[in-house]
């Protein structure tokens, strides 16, 4: 496993990186589905032991992922094979999930999810912790007073990092200078690229102040993997975010298929081989520090390390470009 530094930090992340939102389960936010299929704790923890002997030594997380479920889960994980938090770098989030707040973002609301990510990951502080969204209220109403309490949490110890994931180039320029992130989280794959490609809006921005991405998302939750038949589209059960989703659809998946047959013809036809070639085309980007995959079970997380340490020819990286343009 290979490693890159977090910016201008001195904190180093393994390129392949797991995310957990999948631990979490089915789950609902305002009446949406924001969760996955449910999982098996035992085979996730069989998961994470293969990522911790691979080198995985950073797990992403956030409160709203099955509403604290994901992170009692990787805490419980790590405590029953017997691994110190503290050896890895732990992200969480907060700004999905609003309690009884009026606004996930009200400063004692942010207070008060990061103590009980605390609590929920056994841990004395968060390495890296995410602002989850950029929506701060009307006219950024909450901004300056979310912004205040994070930083306080980072005096006090209770926070290492601070983290910035946002959904669109204006409220990454937008946010960046007010919050002063240590680093920003989207999504990036070979489907979409768009904010980390050299030149672009969001590349401009991490070169002036010294930042790095985490890529989440980088197998284009598995439609990257060849593993939906365009002629018995999938069906996801009630609390995942996919179930109404164009891009699982018969026709979306069929314009993809005879692409992905391009892609395995140079790069092999396997599940292990698809997302190296995933993987290792998102980590091609410079400013890329680390792309987090989930994974739900061993058989996922072997293929999520399978491509550690590799490295994909800049005629490789235009190829796959191209084929998926």
């Amino acid at each position: 496993m290979n490693y890159r530094r977090i910016g201008r930090t001195g904190v180093e992340v393994s390129e392949i990186s797991f995310g957990c939102w999948t631990l979490g389960g089915p789950n609902w936010s305002k009446g949406s589905p924001v969760g996955w299929g449910d999982v098996n704790e035992d085979e996730v923890i069989a998961a994470i032991k293969v990522g911790l002997d691979a080198g995985v030594n950073h797990f992403d997380n956030a409160d709203v992922y099955g509403n604290g479920r994901a992170e009692r889960m990787l805490a419980r994980a790590l405590d029953r094979l017997g691994v110190k938090s503290k050896k890895l770098v732990v992200a969480t989030k907060v700004g999905w999930f609003a309690g009884t707040a009026e606004h996930a973002y009200e400063p004692a609301h942010i207070r008060h999810q990061c103590e009980q990510s605390l609590i929920n990951l056994r841990r004395d502080y968060i390495d890296i912790y995410y602002f989850h969204n950029g929506n701060f209220g009307p006219g950024d109403k909450y901004l300056p007073g979310a912004v205040e309490v994070m930083h306080k949490l980072v005096k006090e110890g209770k926070v290492r990092m601070i983290g910035l994931s946002a959904y669109s180039e204006d409220d990454f320029e937008r946010l960046v200078p007010v919050i002063r992130p240590q680093v920003l989280q989207s999504w990036a794959n070979a489907l979409d690229d768009h904010f980390v490609r050299e030149g672009s809006r969001v590349d401009c921005l991490m070169e002036k102040h010294g930042l790095s991405l985490v890529a989440f998302s980088p197998l284009a939750q598995g439609l990257l993997l060849d593993k939906f038949d365009p002629r018995k589209p999938p069906v996801f059960e009630p609390g995942d975010h996919r179930r109404d989703s164009e891009k699982f659809g018969e026709k979306a998946l069929a314009g993809l298929a005879p692409k992905l047959g391009k892609l395995k013809a140079r790069f092999g036809s396997s599940t292990e081989e698809l997302a190296s070639m995933a993987l290792n085309y998102v980590l091609s980007h410079p400013r890329v520090c680390c792309a987090i995959p989930g994974f739900r079970n061993e058989r996922q997380a072997r293929c999520n390390v399978a491509g550690a340490g590799r490295a994909l020819t800049r005629e490789d990286v235009e190829f796959i470009r191209e084929t998926l343009a």
